[in-house]
C-alpha cells in the first residue's frame, strides 16, 4: 500500500503480498480465478484473522470461496457470534439493546458477479491483504467489532472466460484504443456464468450452483450489510446506492433507505479523499428482489450496489481522457474500506434495524389482507414440489395442508397441497414472491416489474384471506419429489404414459434413446389396466413392447426406472383394442421422432436466451443439443438435425435461404420471443404486426420528459395470460390457459390460416406486472403461439420467452412440446 490510509500504521510482513503469490501487482494484469483462490489460501495459512471456506462449486468445477475475517479473539468464539446473530431474525423479541451493544456487525462483501466487470475482484484481493496484514486502529479495532465474509469471486466461470481473453490479447504495451482486440470480447463475453445466465438476476430464482451456494452462506450468517461491486460504461464515473427513490420496492422499509443513504456519506468521503467523482439516486433501483443489492433489503439487511466506470482492458480512451484499470480497482478498494468503516460506526443501528425488521414481522402480516397462500400438488406435482424447494432455500416456512379447504373457486385436498402462512419471519419475502402486482409508483424499471412464482411454476394456488387456523400440518424440512407410479404391473402389449408430469419429456427421450418408438395419441381414449378402465386425455404416449423388428429389449425395466427417476405415471395395457376412443395402433397416432437439436448461437443471437435453452435441455432434461453458430449454418450439414431453435436475437448472420430450404425438406424451426421477427422477415410465416405510433404519444412533451415517456411504453417484464387451443399437439398436457413471461413490446394479429393459432393473449391478458394503457390495448387478443407447415417442414413461433431465467417451469412445457410434438400437426 503506497498511499497511507487513515488509522493504518503499517502492514505485517509475515502476510504475503498479492504479487508474491500471483506474480504481478494488482492492476497491472487481470488476475485469473485460480490465482485469486491461491492468494486467499496463502493468506488464510499465514493469518490468524482469516479462515477460508468453500460454499459451492460452479458448473465448470471451480470453487466458490469466502474468507471469514475477524479478530483472533472473535475467531475463538465465532460459532457463538453466529448463533447470537441468528437470534436477531429467529428470536428478535429476546434480544435487548444491551446485548446489541456487545455484538459484532456482520458484513458480506461480494465482487464481480458479472465476470467481465473485473475490478471488483482485484479490489477484493487488496482488501484481503489489508484486513489480514493491516496494523493500527482502522483495521484492528474494526475487526474486533465486525465479522467480514469476503467473497471475491461471485462468478468464477465468467471471469475465467474474460481474463483468458484480455490477458491473451494484450501485448507488452497495453493500448487504450477501444477498437483493439483486447477491448472486444467474442460472443458471449464474460458477463455470464457457464450457461450464459446473469447471476445477478438469480438471487431470488436460485437456479444455479453459484446462487445456491451464496444463499446458503447468506442464511447461515444473515449479515446486516451486503455489498455488490459492479462496473458500468467507461464514460461514467462511480455510482453507489441509494438509487432512484421512486423505484424502491414498497415492501422495503423506509429506514433501509435511510441507512443506505447514511452509509453513502462514508463512501463519498472516501472517494473525495482520492479525488474520484461519483453520484447516487440518479439511476439504478431497489425494486427487483432478485439482485445482490436488493435481496438483502427483504431479509432485514442493507444491500448496496457499486458501479465503477469500466476500463475492461488495462486502459481505455474515454470522454475525459484515459481510464486505467488500476484506477478502477482503487475506487472499488476505497469503497470496500468505507463500507467496513460505516458498518462499524453504525453497528448498533444496523443490528437494531435487523432485529426490529423481524420483530415487526407479525405486524406486517397482520396488516396484509392475505393471511396465507395455498399451493396445490395436482395437477403439476413436480412443479409444485420444485416451488416448495425454492421457498425452503429462502428460509420460508412451508406446511403440508392439514384439511381440505376451498379458496378462489378451487378445492385443495389435505395432504395434496402446501400452505405458506404470512405470519412468519419472512413475511415480506413471501408476499414479494407470491403476490400479483398491478399498481406502481414509477413506470420505469431497471429490471422486471413482476416475478409471481406460482404463475411462473403454473401451479394451482390461492390466497387465503382468513388466518389458516387448523390448516397448518407439519412444516416441511425438505422436499422429496414423488408422484411416479406404474399401474397394472407388467404388460406384454404396451404401456401408456400420461403427459401430465414436468419430466415426461425426459422420460420420453430416454425411451427413444433406448430404441423404443413411442406413439402420440391425439385424442382422448380409455384402456383396460389392472382389471379396470382408465381414461386418458390428449397427448398420452404409447410405449410399445414389441416393435417392427420384434420385442424391444429391457422396456419393462426401463418403464419402472422412468417412474422412479422422472416421477411419471405409466399404465400397463391389457389389450391394444380400447373400450373407448381410438385404438392404440390407429391411423391418427404419430410415431414420435427423437429430437436431434441444434441451437443457433453466436453473434446476433441473445446469449441469455440461448443459455436458457442450453441449460434447460442439458442440465434439467439431459437432452444433448448442438450449439451451432449462425455464421456456420451455410456450410453445416443440417441433415444431422430435425429441429433448429432460435432462442432470441436478430440473426443477421443466419442465411435465410439455407434455413428455408431445410424447413421445406422436412425440418422443424422453433423461434422464441424476438426471434419471431427473423422468421417473419424470411416469410417462413405470415403475421401482421400491430401498429404502434410512439411519436404521437411523445408529441408536445417537453425535452426533459421524453425519456420517461418512452420508458413508460416498454414492457420490461410482465406476466400475460395465453388462451390455448388444447386440441393442438403443442398444447397437450397444458391447461386452457397458461401464464407466460413477456419482455418485449412487439405484437402481431392472429394468423389467418385455420388451425395455426395455438395460443392468443386473453382479452384482459395481464396477470401481474406493469403495462401502459396503450400497450395493453395492443396485447389484447394478439397472437402468442403460432404453428404452421412450410413445405414438408414445420414452423413454430412462441412470442414470449417460455424459459425465462430457468424458473419458468410452467411455460417450459410449451417449449418442450414444440420439440417433441413439433412434427405431429
Amino acid at each position: 500500500m503506497e498511499v497511507p490510509l487513515p488509522g493504518v500504521t503499517g502492514y505485517d510482513s509475515s502476510i504475503p503480498k498479492p504479487e508474491e503469490v500471483i506474480g504481478h501487482q494488482i492492476g497491472t494484469k487481470h488476475t485469473e480465478p485460480h490465482q485469486v483462490v491461491a492468494y486467499f489460501e496463502a493468506v488464510a495459512a499465514a493469518s490468524d484473522r482469516v479462515v477460508l471456506r468453500e460454499h459451492g462449486r460452479t458448473y465448470e468445477g471451480r470453487p466458490l470461496i469466502h474468507a471469514v475475517i475477524t479478530s483472533p479473539a472473535n475467531h475463538e468464539r465465532l460459532e457463538a457470534i453466529r448463533a447470537a446473530n441468528l437470534r436477531l431474525s429467529e428470536a428478535p423479541g429476546e434480544v435487548g439493546d444491551d446485548e446489541l451493544a456487545t455484538m459484532p456487525v456482520v458484513l458480506y462483501q461480494g465482487y464481480s458477479i458479472h465476470g467481465n466487470e473485473a475490478s471488483g475482484t482485484e479490489a477484493a484481493v487488496l482488501y484481503l491483504y489489508h484486513l489480514a496484514a493491516g496494523q493500527g486502529p482502522a483495521v484492528e479495532d474494526a475487526l474486533e467489532s465486525a465479522v467480514v465474509l469476503l467473497d471475491p469471486l461471485f462468478n468464477p466461470d465468467g471471469r475465467n472466460r474474460f481474463t483468458t481473453w484480455v490477458n491473451r490479447n494484450r501485448g507488452a504495451v497495453a493500448t487504450a484504443d477501444p477498437q483493439d482486440r483486447e477491448h472486444n470480447e467474442p460472443w458471449p463475453g464474460g458477463r455470464t456464468n457457464h450457461y450464459w445466465f446473469d447471476l445477478n438476476r438469480d438471487w431470488l430464482p436460485a437456479q444455479h450452483p453459484e446462487s445456491r451456494g451464496r444463499l446458503a452462506l447468506f442464511h447461515h450468517w444473515r449479515p446486516q450489510v451486503l455489498t455488490d461491486h459492479h462496473e458500468m460504461g467507461g464514460n461514467a464515473t462511480y455510482f453507489f446506492q441509494p438509487g432512484v427513490p421512486s423505484r424502491t420496492h414498497p415492501l422495503t422499509p423506509p429506514l433501509n433507505q435511510e441507512l443506505t443513504a447514511e452509509i453513502a456519506t462514508y463512501h463519498g468521503r472516501a472517494l473525495d479523499r482520492i479525488g474520484s467523482l461519483y453520484y447516487t439516486e440518479e439511476s439504478f433501483d431497489d425494486f427487483y428482489y432478485g439482485k445482490g443489492s436488493t435481496y438483502p433489503d427483504v431479509n432485514g439487511a442493507v444491500g448496496i450496489l457499486f458501479e465503477q466506470a469500466s476500463s475492461r482492458a488495462l486502459k481505455r480512451e474515454v470522454v475525459d481522457g484515459t481510464l486505467d484499470y488500476a484506477f478502477t480497482v482503487r475506487n472499488q478498494f476505497a469503497t470496500s474500506l468505507s463500507t467496513l468503516e460505516a458498518a462499524v460506526h453504525l453497528r448498533e443501528r444496523l443490528l437494531r434495524y435487523q432485529r426490529d425488521f423481524y420483530a415487526g414481522a407479525a405486524d406486517v402480516a397482520r396488516r396484509l389482507p392475505v393471511k396465507a397462500y395455498v399451493i396445490g400438488l395436482e395437477p403439476g406435482r413436480t412443479r409444485a414440489q420444485a416451488l416448495a424447494e425454492l421457498l425452503l432455500r429462502h428460509r420460508i416456512r412451508v406446511h403440508e395442508l392439514a384439511r381440505d379447504v376451498q379458496a378462489e373457486g378451487k378445492t385443495f385436498r389435505a395432504g395434496q397441497a402446501y400452505v405458506v402462512p404470512l405470519d412468519q419471519p419472512q413475511v415480506r419475502l413471501v408476499q414479494a414472491m407470491m403476490e400479483r402486482v398491478h399498481t406502481f409508483e414509477d413506470s420505469l424499471f431497471y429490471d422486471v416489474s413482476t416475478w409471481t412464482l406460482p404463475l411462473a411454476f403454473d401451479v394451482p394456488h390461492a390466497a387465503l384471506r382468513q388466518a389458516p387456523d387448523g390448516l397448518l400440518g407439519p412444516a416441511l424440512t425438505r422436499v422429496t419429489r414423488d408422484g411416479g407410479r406404474l399401474v397394472g404391473g407388467r404388460s406384454e402389449v404396451a404401456y401408456v404414459m400420461r403427459w401430465n408430469r414436468y419430466f415426461a419429456p425426459r422420460a420420453l427421450y430416454k425411451l427413444q434413446a433406448a430404441g423404443v418408438r413411442p406413439r402420440l395419441m391425439p385424442d382422448p381414449f380409455t384402456v383396460r389396466t389392472g382389471g379396470q378402465e382408465v381414461a386418458f386425455e390428449r397427448g398420452a404416449v404409447i410405449i410399445p413392447v414389441v416393435g417392427r423388428d420384434g420385442p424391444v429389449g429391457g422396456v419393462h425395466d426401463l418403464v419402472a426406472r422412468l417412474v422412479e427417476e422422472d416421477h411419471v405415471e405409466i399404465y400397463a395395457v391389457e389389450a391394444g383394442l380400447t373400450p373407448a376412443g381410438p385404438d392404440l395402433g390407429g391411423p391418427g397416432t404419430t410415431v414420435l421422432e427423437q429430437p436431434r437439436l441444434a441451437l443457433i448461437t453466436g453473434d446476433g443471437t441473445s446469449a441469455y436466451d440461448a443459455g436458457e435453452v442450453w441449460h434447460l435441455l442439458t442440465e434439467r432434461f439431459r437432452i444433448p443439443v448442438t450449439l451451432l453458430d449462425a455464421d456456420r449454418v451455410a456450410r453445416a450439414d443440417l441433415s444431422r438435425y430435425n429441429t433448429l431453435i432460435l432462442a432470441g436475437g436478430s440473426y443477421d448472420a443466419l442465411p435465410g435461404e439455407t434455413v428455408k430450404a431445410w424447413v421445406r425438406g422436412g425440418g422443424r424451426l422453433i423461434a422464441l420471443g424476438s426471434a419471431a421477427g427473423w422468421v417473419l422477415r424470411q416469410e417462413l410465416a405470415r403475421l401482421e404486426e400491430k401498429p404502434f405510433n410512439l411519436d404521437s404519444l411523445l408529441r408536445g412533451l417537453p425535452y426533459d420528459r421524453l425519456d420517461e415517456a418512452r420508458g413508460a411504453q416498454v414492457i420490461g417484464g410482465t406476466i400475460f395470460e395465453v388462451v390455448l387451443d388444447t386440441t393442438h399437439p403443442l398444447a397437450f398436457g397444458l391447461g386452457p390457459t397458461l401464464p407466460v413471461f413477456r419482455d418485449h413490446s412487439t405484437f402481431y394479429r392472429p394468423a389467418e390460416e385455420p388451425g395455426t393459432n395455438v395460443g392468443v393473449y386473453a382479452e384482459a391478458p395481464v396477470l401481474s406486472g406493469y403495462i401502459s394503457r396503450e400497450r395493453l390495448a395492443q396485447a389484447s387478443g394478439s397472437a402468442a403461439v403460432v404453428a404452421r407447415r412450410y413445405g414438408r417442414g414445420r414452423v413454430v413461433l412462441i412470442m414470449d420467452n417460455p424459459n425465462f431465467r430457468a424458473f419458468w417451469w410452467g411455460s417450459n412445457r410449451l417449449f418442450l412440446n414444440a420439440l417433441f410434438f413439433g412434427g405431429a400437426f
